[in-house]
């Protein structure tokens, strides 16, 4: 089986999204203000989205390491409003705790 037709039709979708998302006139986005929120919304709604795949996933297998600890102590870091740098710290902290204990 051939993925590269595959493959080239997802990367032609991709820049015809991106094409159409260049095309629309401004004045519709910025005018807006229900865009401007749904915009943000959706972005912010995917990078969570990745975390938590790139953090849970292995593989084809759910997985249960230090991510999973690092996560939930950024989490509680960032419910404390701390600092984006202090949150990456704790993380980064309690991944390397985790490793140290065993839980690889």
């Amino acid at each position: 089986m051939n993925l590269w037709p595959w493959i080239l039709l997802s990367a032609a979708l991709a820049f015809g999204t991106k094409l159409l998302g260049y095309l629309v006139p401004a004045k519709v986005l910025l005018a807006n203000p229900r865009m401007s929120r749904v915009a943000g919304t959706l972005t912010i709604g995917l990078l969570a989205a990745l975390t938590v795949l790139n953090t849970a996933v292995g593989g084809q297998h759910l997985v249960t390491d230090a991510r999973l600890g690092a996560l939930l102590a950024a989490a509680v870091a960032l419910r404390f409003k701390a600092p984006f740098l202090v949150v990456v710290l704790v993380g980064a902290g309690a991944a390397a705790g985790l490793r140290l204990l065993g839980w690889a």
